[in-house]
């Protein structure tokens, strides 16, 4: 409509344009009457034209309102689509992502349930006695290949994993009450030999075809099949043929399960324990012998060394101070041993001085000594040589098992064992003999330094003794008196050293 009304304007303003000059000239003029009939006329084309422009405006403005209203109901129902469209991909979205997250965790417990059937497989196998190897053989080798193979479906494996349970749970019901099955064991001779197993437990029999070999089955250190342990008692060996035999009846139960017949066979005697120490047994043994000799020799010389009691020893002071020599050389006599030899040499020089009296017991003392002391340092080189021979058998066991590790490498433990063996035994009865050889040697040492001791204590009295009453001064005066010091003589043409000076009777000194 506004397209039409333009146009119109134009004409109606050209038309005013094109008389301007007319109505300029005179309105009375024909020119000007002209001119305006033809703008009248024109006047009411266009008023002719605009009405009808008006009524076709007004005739298609209802059709195009009713259009209007139309489409923007159509715009409604398309938003409310797209709002109902948008809020179905956000569900969708946020169940994607709830699938995607249950996916995952399904993936996660997948992977933790295939992890824990291998662990569970591993375990079933490592859980197994020597003698059921043969009979879950082919359940564990089904589970292990079906898991190691990835053409295979995950539901396939989890069928193979899921017979191994059902035979292990058939397996736990068998050994609760006890289960019969046939199978090949090692006998005592190492031949193989078919018979039965009866399981009950942790505890398996067999029993051969021809009931020759019972016993408890174990698995040996490299050894892949059952080994069979025979019975020592007869009843346990009969009870098991029974048992095996009718499938009643008692079994024979060991509750270390087998460990008392392993450290029973690792038992050996004391020779073969002997012999495992190797060459250097030799001289440790020796050694041992002539230190043990000699420390018995020395006990019983200990045995016969007599030493004299306290109140005979006293009398022989008494009876010098009574300066009496007749009783000093019988109270002498009385006193035995060490002591009584000792005490004899200083009686023998009592009219000597002092000093002389006390190197001449000194040197009795001193001979007495070695003595007393001969051969017991060898036991002491004893105690002290046999560790360092432990030592040198461990360090040649040592080289000796390197040397078999060098050779079979370090997998066979049992190998290798002969030289460890030699290490340990070694060392351990360089111990035993040094350890007893030290006890020996501090004790007859202690009982030759208390005869020494006791031999120094009579000296030190009797000097002492001499110190109060000297011999030397009374001879020297002819006088059985005591006299002062100032008296004594001091030496002789000889240079004799002189006594000490001597104390009266009941004086101290």
């Amino acid at each position: 409509m506004i397209g039409l009304v333009r146009p119109l304007g134009a004409a109606l303003v050209a038309a005013s344009l094109l008389h301007a000059p007319a109505l300029a000239q005179g309105e009375g003029s024909p020119a000007f009457e002209a001119a305006t009939d033809s703008v009248q006329r024109r006047l009411a084309s266009a008023v002719a034209e605009l009405s009808a422009l008006r009524t076709r405006i007004a005739d298609e403005k209802l059709p195009l309102a009713r259009r209007m209203s139309e489409l923007e109901a159509e715009l409604a129902a398309a938003r409310e689509e797209f709002q109902q469209t948008s809020r179905a991909l956000d569900g969708r979205a946020v169940d994607l992502s709830k699938l995607t997250a249950d996916i995952t965790r399904l993936e996660n417990e997948e992977v933790y349930l295939s992890n824990l059937f291998g662990e569970y497989v591993r375990n079933f196998e490592a859980g197994l006695h020597i003698a059921e190897a043969d009979r879950y053989e082919a359940a564990l080798e089904a589970a292990r290949l079906a898991a190691e193979n990835d053409d295979l479906a995950r539901v396939d494996v989890y069928e193979a994993q899921a017979d191994l349970l059902d035979a292990s749970l058939e397996r736990l019901i068998d050994v609760l009450g006890g289960t019969r099955f046939p199978g090949e064991a090692l006998d005592t001779e190492r031949r193989v030999v078919a018979g039965e197993f009866v399981n009950v437990g942790p505890a398996t029999v067999f029993r051969s075809e021809d009931g020759a070999a019972v016993g408890v089955v174990e698995q040996r250190l490299g050894s892949l099949e059952p080994s069979l342990v025979a019975f020592r008692d007869p009843a346990d060996q009969a009870a098991a043929a029974a048992l095996v035999q009718s499938g009643r009846g008692l079994i024979p139960f060991d509750p270390t399960l087998g460990n008392a017949s392993k450290i029973e066979s690792t038992e050996d005697t004391f020779l073969e324990h002997v012999q495992k120490g190797g060459p250097v047994m030799i001289p440790i043994f020796a050694l041992a012998g002539a230190a043990m000799l000699v420390a018995l020799l020395k006990w019983i010389s200990f045995l016969f060394v007599r030493t004299p009691s306290r109140a005979r020893v006293q009398k022989l002071y008494e009876a010098v101070a009574q300066r009496d020599e007749a009783a000093v050389n019988t109270a002498v006599e009385r006193i035995k041993g060490p002591v009584g030899r000792m005490l004899k040499a200083g009686v023998e020089s009592l009219r000597e001085p002092r000093e002389l009296v006390e190197e001449v017991m000194y040197e009795v003392v001193l001979t007495s000594r070695l003595k007393l002391e001969r051969f017991l340092p060898f036991v002491a080189i004893s105690a002290a040589s046999a560790p360092l021979l432990g030592l040198l058998g461990t360090v040649t066991g040592i080289i000796n098992t390197f040397k078999l590790i060098t050779v079979s490498g370090s997998g066979d433990v049992k190998s290798l064992s002969g030289g460890i063996s030699e290490a340990l035994i070694t060392t351990e009865f360089g111990l035993i003999v040094a350890i007893p050889s030290l006890l020996l040697h501090a004790f007859l040492s202690r009982k030759a330094r208390g005869v020494v001791g006791k031999m120094e204590t009579a000296a030190i009295g009797l000097v002492n003794q001499l110190g109060k009453t000297p011999w030397a001064a009374a001879d020297a005066d002819g006088d059985d008196l005591l006299v002062p010091a100032a008296r004594a003589p001091k030496g002789d043409g000889d240079n004799k050293p002189a006594g000490r000076e001597p104390a009266r009777p009941g004086t101290p000194r």
